[in-house]
């Protein structure tokens, strides 16, 4: 979800208002994927790169996950969204550390959509954590223990991986995940990525041919059918 910080300062507003806005932008995009049926939705609200940023930025930050936690855990477990929380606690408060744990437990039953919220989230973290989950264990370290050690194994890889804001990387988001994802990248700003937006990154995925190290016949391709 990149642009927030740049869509305040283009209105001459302080960054965390960009942030707040974003908020906004997430809670109706939330709303938009379980209305298309969509079965998981991963964000990436914070990455264990962030900290580097301005002291008053991640102090905004830090204030708007608490507020958030209080103001949209409910609405979302009445919308039958389960929550999770992805990435490296310790940095937290103890009030924090419990209200994410209090957030998980409440949704924990619902089924609509599971909503994965990385914070303090790095992709290469996520490896690293894995691999030496696995080590700890005694269990040799093969992609499929990997796979389940992820903090992201209670959920598939994801189809398509959307990022806003006009740049054209990952930033170490979903490294081990995003193998065989598809990507779409928008030149909106993440507080202006709308339902018609994500409309049109849905549309975009499902023209394009998926063959996962297939040839275009061996997945039944129309296009390889009308060849």
């Amino acid at each position: 979800m990149d642009g927030n910080g740049r869509w305040a300062t283009r209105r001459y507003l302080p960054r965390v208002a960009g942030h707040k806005r974003g908020v906004d932008a997430l809670r109706a995009c939330v709303r938009q994927c379980g209305e298309r049926g969509i079965k998981v939705l991963t964000v990436f609200a914070f990455s264990s790169e962030n900290w580097s940023r301005p002291p008053e930025e991640v102090s905004g930050l830090m204030e708007l996950l608490a507020a958030a936690l209080g103001r949209e855990v409910p609405q979302l477990n009445a919308e039958g969204v389960q929550i999770h929380f992805v990435g490296d606690r310790a940095p937290f408060s103890e009030k924090v550390r419990a209200g994410l744990v209090q957030a998980e437990a409440a949704t924990a039953a619902n089924q609509r959509l599971v909503f994965n919220i990385c914070f303090n989230y790095g992709g290469r973290w996520d490896i690293a954590q894995a691999a030496a989950r696995l080590a700890a264990q005694g269990v040799a370290i093969t992609e499929q223990g990997l796979q389940g050690a992820m903090a992201l194994g209670h959920v598939p890889d994801p189809d398509l991986v959307i990022r806003t804001g006009g740049e054209q990387r990952l930033s170490n988001f979903l490294l081990w995940q995003a193998a065989y994802s598809e990507l779409y990248f928008s030149d909106k700003l993440w507080p202006e990525f709308d339902a018609a937006a994500l409309d049109a990154a849905l549309a975009d995925y499902a023209a394009r041919e998926r063959r996962f190290g297939k040839t275009s016949e061996q997945v039944g391709s129309p296009a390889a059918k009308r060849a």
